[in-house]
């Protein structure tokens, strides 16, 4: 797991580490600083050291922002320029937006976050909607279908520089779908028609060229996506039926399909999934029976399913965004009351670590000594060293 070692003298040796990709370990739940206002039908999207999550409703639309480093220390930067909730975020070059959702009206706003958190507001979309998906390819982050109050099969491009061009649109219309990225292709998948569930699967190339690949293995809307490895990932759901979903449709860099299925069946709902190193991570929603769910789940590169640690609270409608070796999952409801809670997830080594021996592991600027022995818990990526004066070191 050391990239090296060397013997300081004086007692010590150096092992250093430098460890960018862990596969085959349980993630590592923690428990960030709350959201600074309790709500759901939020926004996640991450752009240079940020997640940020936006919008929502408290019971009323909210323009509350937050954003989290990779340390996971949470700052508030300046509101949505207009409130709203059921909006989507994607990321390209040195932003991250938050496009449409509802305030009382379908919005066509989109607001821009770029990696010190300023932001800015960029033109509109061509059509104000709600419940609409975002995904990025190459130089673009792009918005997808929603309602405009009847549902929608547009498109909207924002390039690096936040320029709009509007692609060609989606083959069917649909609100309630999902996006991912995998290679060169943006990917949206299912949602609901005018009646009835799609199975439907849009993929858009770097040149905005719009191809049908393979559909679902089932129709279904409130499904989430997230991408892993060489695949863009669509799990859970809910049929025409309304009933909750396990299936799994993944989609390779040459827009093949193959599937896999959920441990545990749920439909999740509006941003239930993101992005970790080697995982996909899928929480929360409802299961069999209307039972909110807090189960989360990861998928790894090879389309294996593991159910983690769940969440500390049932919910759906919440939010998800990744940064710095974590995914995370905030806000949201139970059916009957708002959250503010966030949880994180993580692929991590454990380093056992005497009495007397010395760290020094990104972002910490300086060295920690241990004065009891410990066990050193670390999130993927991990880069900086421990200086030995007894004992061994072992991953778990």
């Amino acid at each position: 797991m050391g990239s090296g070692r060397t013997n300081l003298g004086g007692g010590y040796v150096k092992v250093n580490y430098n460890i960018t990709s862990i596969t085959g370990l349980p993630l590592t739940r923690i428990n960030p600083t709350s959201l600074s206002v309790a709500r759901y039908y939020l926004a996640g999207a991450s752009v240079g050291n940020y997640a940020i999550f936006a919008g929502g409703t408290t019971g009323a639309v909210s323009a509350v922002v937050d954003a989290y480093d990779r340390s996971l220390v949470r700052t508030t930067p300046t509101a949505l320029s207009v409130p709203r909730q059921q909006l989507a975020g994607a990321t390209v070059g040195n932003y991250a937006l938050f496009a449409g959702g509802f305030s009382g009206s379908n919005s066509a706003v989109v607001d821009a976050y770029d990696t010190s958190l300023v932001r800015t507001t960029p033109t509109v979309l061509s059509a104000a909607r709600s419940t609409l998906a975002g995904a990025r390819v190459g130089n673009y982050a792009l918005f997808a279908g929603g309602t405009t109050g009847t549902v929608s099969a547009v498109v909207d491009a924002y390039d690096t520089s936040l320029v709009r061009t509007t692609p060609t649109v989606l083959s069917a219309a649909r609100s309630n779908l999902a996006g991912a990225s995998v290679g060169n292709y943006a990917v949206f998948a299912g949602g609901a028609p005018a009646s009835g569930v799609s199975n439907v699967v849009d993929a858009y190339d770097t040149s905005l060229v719009r191809t049908t690949p393979t559909t679902l293995s089932a129709g279904r809307f409130d499904l989430a996506g997230a991408s892993v490895g060489s695949y863009a990932v669509f799990a859970g759901g809910s049929d025409n039926a309304s009933s909750p979903l396990n299936n799994i449709d993944a989609y390779n860099t040459s827009l093949t399909r193959s599937t896999a299925s959920l441990k545990v069946a749920k439909r999740l709902l509006l941003l239930g999934g993101s992005s970790v190193t080697n995982y996909a991570v899928i929480g929360g929603g409802v299961q069999t029976g209307g039972q909110i769910s807090p189960v989360a789940e990861s998928i790894d590169a090879s389309l294996n399913v593991v159910v983690e640690t769940g969440f500390n609270t049932q919910r759906y409608y919440h939010a998800s965004a990744s940064i710095g070796g974590f995914v995370l999952f905030a806000g949201g409801n139970d059916g009957v009351s708002n959250f503010s809670s966030v949880e994180a997830y993580a692929p991590a080594i454990k380093i056992n670590l005497p009495a007397g021996s010395k760290h020094l592991f990104s972002p910490a600027t300086s060295e920690t000594t241990v004065v009891s022995q410990t066990t050193l818990t670390l999130s993927s990526p991990v880069s900086g060293y421990v200086k030995f004066k007894k004992g061994t070191v072992t991953a778990v």
